[in-house]
């Protein structure tokens, strides 16, 4: 079938102004978020993140993204109830759950896992508004029963049953530790969700909106969607990052370790951004919330690697850290294995990534750019024969 926004051959040949990786191309008009790199800013639907990590919760954050105010207390009561419900999954579908090898790379089970749950949606296929939010509530409300349930079996032990009276945050933890956290645990982990949720026109976010434009339904978006965060270029960095500091050790060990590694031109994980020219403001959150929950669980020795490695960086290379330093820290206290910490991201940005989807299918044009075509011109067509090695 002829794509609907096909050009001419004249068109074709015109040779547009070619940015590789899309750097600095404007793609689309979002409402959603705002990734402010000169300064140092993210807001969501025009409210800092700073002020929503602060004093918001994941579900009035996802309520805000979706519908574009903050809700009202009885609409928020009435919210967390529906995503609260939501939460388990049909025994058929965690059947294939256990089927999974237990090798398999956690992001790849989320990803398969995904396009699971849309063959057992008699409606997969409408894309309407309001099916495409009962779908969004879907996705947000079970992927942290998905990852909970892959790492209780991985362990060799049964998944946990969700508590719908629990928090978003404090019942992913419950699934995967079995025990009800604390506070100030239920805390780190909600504001890591809000930090987390959306981030303007990234990778992962810009394949699902391409994947919706083609007018597919939601789960094929968010399949997308993981499948663009698992890798390694997006959204595995917290995971390198801790396995760096893991591999450190010792506070004191951390300031020769990060010098040979600049001295051999190694990447330090955790540090730089492709939009931020200076520091991350999920960043400097995080340094706060990892201090609190670092100081509280005993755990003080992360935090005194992860400020010696900061500290080399702005030294020798001004390059300021970004999201993913301090939360990996966060992620690791929080009792969440490294190999998953990927998932925990996209437990948070698949709010983002449904209201995306659904954002370009209120305004939909087919994503569909040009490619300036650099190869051989003006061959022929030559008979087996007649070819030569």
């Amino acid at each position: 079938m002829p794509e609907t926004d096909s050009k001419s051959p004249k068109d074709a040949a015109s040779h547009p102004a070619f940015s590789k990786g899309l750097e600095g191309v404007v793609a689309s008009e979002t409402r959603l978020s705002l990734v402010d790199g000169e300064n140092s800013r993210l807001i969501y639907r025009g409210i800092p993140i700073q002020e929503l990590a602060g004093t918001s919760t994941f579900e009035e954050t996802t309520f805000l993204l979706w519908n574009g105010r903050l809700p009202l207390a009885a609409e928020l009561t009435e919210f967390k109830s529906k995503l609260a419900a939501q939460r388990k999954f049909d025994p058929a579908v965690l059947k294939i759950l256990k089927d999974m090898p237990l090798n398999s790379r956690p992001m790849g089970v989320l990803r398969t896992m995904v396009s699971v749950l849309g063959l057992f949606d008699k409606e997969a296929d409408r894309i309407d508004v309001d099916n495409m939010k009962r779908k969004a509530l879907h996705l947000t409300a079970v992927f942290p029963t998905i990852v909970a349930a892959f790492y209780r079996l991985r362990q060799k032990k049964k998944p946990v049953d969700p508590d719908p009276k629990l928090s978003h945050a404090a019942n992913f933890l419950y699934m995967i530790a079995g025990k009800k956290p604390e506070p100030e645990m239920e805390k780190a982990l909600d504001a890591y969700l809000i930090l987390l949720a959306d981030h303007g026109l990234n990778a992962s976010t810009f394949s699902a909106r391409v994947t919706a434009s083609t007018q597919s339904d939601m789960y094929s978006a968010i399949t997308s969607a993981v499948g663009t965060l698992k890798g390694d270029l997006h959204g595995s960095a917290n995971q390198r990052a801790m396995e760096m500091i893991l591999e450190i050790g010792e506070p004191e060990k951390a300031e020769a370790y990060v010098r040979d590694l600049l001295a051999q031109k190694k990447k330090v994980m955790g540090f730089g951004h492709r939009i931020y020219k200076k520091e991350d403001p999920r960043a400097t959150a995080f340094r706060a919330i990892a201090q609190r929950l670092l100081d509280r669980t005993g755990e003080k020795k992360w935090m005194d690697i992860s400020n010696r490695i900061e500290k080399v960086m702005l030294e020798e290379k001004k390059i300021p850290c970004n999201v993913d330093f301090f939360s990996a820290s966060v992620l690791y206290v929080l009792g969440f294995p490294v190999d998953f910490f990927t998932t925990v991201f996209a437990a948070s940005r698949v709010a983002g990534w449904t209201a995306h989807v659904i954002e370009q299918l209120t305004d939909n044009r087919l994503i569909r750019p040009a490619a300036n075509y650099i190869g051989e011109a003006d061959r022929h067509y030559l008979p087996i024969e007649k070819r030569q090695s």
